[in-house]
């Protein structure tokens, strides 16, 4: 593996991370995302504090049944 290979997988993942993120952020913005009930949202004056605890739990269990049909469809 040369020099060349290592800067294009890097540049490949970097893009590849940064069109996760966008899918992301639209898809948060289209269906509400983070503003589930059983999100922790704390407000005070000059602070907010927020724990997206639910949404967390969905993206993972959604994240966890694509993965999990990615490995079936690509191990036959």
């Amino acid at each position: 593996m040369t020099i060349g290979d290592v800067g294009r997988m890097l540049v490949v993942a970097g893009l590849s991370v940064a069109a996760i993120g966008a899918a992301f952020w639209a898809l948060s913005h289209l269906t509400g995302a983070g503003r589930l009930p059983g999100d922790i949202i704390i407000r005070r004056r000059g602070f907010t504090f927020f724990f997206p605890v639910v949404t967390g739990l969905l993206a993972s269990l959604i994240l966890s049944v694509v993965a999990t049909l990615l490995l079936r469809i690509f191990r036959r």
